[in-house]
């Protein structure tokens, strides 16, 4: 409360004439301020002490991709319908080029893509419905090609979406309760810690902290009264919405019987004892493995019953006390080691005294008796049951490897029946492709055949092979080459060798030597002289051989 002479801020209202308020359910977050502020909504969190961690899975020990998958996707919907989408452009684009029609030339672009799509067909090439049936033979189509792509695009959606459902739901958290016992209950050795912060603009000067720890229930013949010290240690530290009250208790074990501590708030002169709401974080961590906790946190200003006119907006004080029920379950973590921890969960709210009308808010900051705040913490042990923890995988590897074969199945037998159906009822599907490896094959003959003249040209100079040579007739300066020896310097063919030497006889009685080059073994010695056919033909055209064949010369004009 704030104590000033200028009039009070919105949300507020004087009392004793000087001092001013807030309405409920507004509070000052310090002294220093002068504005009221309304009390949100808190957020509510819980800790379940392990948490779920990267277990031992055959998939996530090679690969790394769980949180890949998770940020890349939300849902199994999303990876099925880009598969869906990605299936349906390829089988669109694979229709848009079959209907276009063949280049003859085999050289456009569009028949290169038509090509390379047949030469994707690995898993269709030997199961074509052809004619001749024959299980030996691979025929790659473009039909083939394209369902191929297909099946491996529904493949690899599907096998996407079952890692997205295994990363996701591999495991299962198992609970069990089995009854308890003294010595199970006393291996329980947990630090608890309880942190209460009264959300007001109150300060740890108007606490009156808590002495006593009350055990077992009033009014039975296990009720007992025993020094807080004891048991348990409590600090008060001032925060930004209030005075803030921790118990600490360290090395704990779980009692059979319900706790009871109780503090409260009272007036102080300009500081009256006023709160809105209570704010509380409860921790409970192992003794000796300092790592595992488990917590529960949140904000309690109401019991759940809303005022429809304050719209739950409640401001607390008066003498009777406003109670935080909380629980202690405890737990066995099997999958971790056999931890054994506390589990504290905020079981209830008990409204104490409050006031939802400024009006009687007023009177009762007016009345000193009335100055109070109390609260109790009501600790409930459940020390009849042992709750054990465990995860079990529902997917094993075998599960998951026969999943995956199945989905390879069933993406192959889809595009097998469609690519059978396709085959025997449209027999154009069939000519087409024979119609591009006719053409292929005659553009890969052409282009061999180009460079074998290119390589005869090359290696035994100009011939008949050119096509520019019209003539039929050897070029004279490869004649006068071949007869001063040059022509024995160029390479010669596979399929030719050095015959014998013939001996003619030229008008002017002079015998000369040739050698002559013989294409096969049983081909006859020819010789091309130019200028002598009368006289090659006459009767001493005919010679003896150096190894005694007789080489017939013949002159072909």
């Amino acid at each position: 409360m704030s104590n000033t002479t200028s009039p009070c801020p919105s949300n507020s209202f004087s009392y004793n004439t000087s001092l001013c308020a807030c309405n409920p359910g507004f509070y000052f977050p310090n002294q220093s301020t002068t504005t009221c502020t309304q009390l949100g909504a808190g957020n509510w969190s819980v800790g379940s002490g392990v948490s779920s961690g990267q277990q031992a899975f055959f998939l996530t020990t090679f690969f790394s991709i769980d949180s890949s998958i998770r940020r890349l996707t939300q849902s199994q919907a999303v990876l099925l319908e880009t598969t869906l989408i990605v299936l349906v452009a390829w089988l669109i684009f694979c229709f848009c080029l079959r209907i276009r029609k063949i280049d003859q030339s085999g050289k456009s672009k569009v028949f290169k893509v038509r090509w390379w799509i047949g030469q994707l067909d690995f898993l269709f090439d030997t199961r074509h419905w052809t004619d001749e049936q024959k299980a030996v033979v691979r025929r790659k189509t473009e039909l083939g090609g394209t369902f191929s792509v297909a099946s491996w695009i529904l493949f690899i959606g599907l096998l996407t979406a079952l890692l997205y459902q295994v990363f996701n739901k591999r495991t299962i958290e198992v609970h069990r309760v089995k009854p308890a016992n003294t010595p199970d209950l006393l291996s329980f050795i947990n630090d608890l810690e309880f942190n209460i912060t009264t959300v007001s603009s109150m300060s740890c000067a108007n606490l009156v902290g808590p002495t006593s720890l009350i055990t077992g229930m009033p009014g039975f013949i296990d009720f007992r009264s025993v020094p807080l010290s004891d048991y348990a240690r409590y600090t008060c530290h001032n925060s930004s919405t209030g005075p803030t009250v921790s118990l600490r208790c360290d090395n704990c074990k779980i009692p059979r019987r319900s706790h009871f501590i109780s503090w409260h708030f009272v007036d102080l002169p300009n500081n009256p004892a006023t709160a809105v709401g209570f704010e509380f974080n409860l921790t409970a961590r192992d003794h000796y493995e300092k790592k595992h906790v488990t917590y529960v946190s949140g904000r309690a200003n109401t019991d759940g019953v809303m005022d429809a006119i304050t719209n739950g907006r409640k401001t607390f004080r008066g003498s009777e006390t406003n109670v935080l029920k909380i629980q202690l379950f405890p737990e066995e973590y099997i999958n971790s080691k056999g931890l054994k921890l506390l589990r504290p969960l905020f079981n209830d709210f008990v409204l104490g005294s409050h006031f939802t009308d400024a009006g009687w808010l007023k009177a009762s900051l007016e009345n000193s008796r009335a100055g109070l705040v109390n609260t109790t913490l009501f600790i409930s042990y459940q020390s009849d049951y042992i709750v054990q923890i465990d995860k079990e995988s529902v997917l094993g590897p075998v599960s998951i490897m026969a999943n995956i074969g199945g989905l390879y199945a069933i993406s192959v037998a889809i595009f097998l029946y469609l690519l059978t159906q396709c085959e025997t009822r449209i027999l154009k599907l069939r000519n087409e492709d024979s119609v591009m490896r006719i053409i292929i094959s005659q553009r890969r003959a052409h282009k061999n055949w180009d460079k074998v003249r290119k390589f005869v040209m090359y290696t035994w100079g100009p011939s008949n092979l050119d096509p520019n040579d019209k003539s039929g007739k050897l070029p004279e300066k490869s004649m006068i080459e071949s007869l001063h020896g040059f022509g024995s310097l160029r390479r010669k063919g596979p399929g030719s060798r050095k015959g014998p030497v013939c001996t003619e006889k030229s008008n002017n009685g002079t015998t000369e030597m040739k050698s002559i080059t013989i294409e096969s073994p049983s081909s006859r010695c020819e010789s091309n002289l130019i200028g002598n056919t009368e006289e090659a033909r006459g009767p001493q055209a005919g010679a003896k051989m150096d190894n005694g064949d007789i080489c017939n010369s013949s002159i072909n004009s």
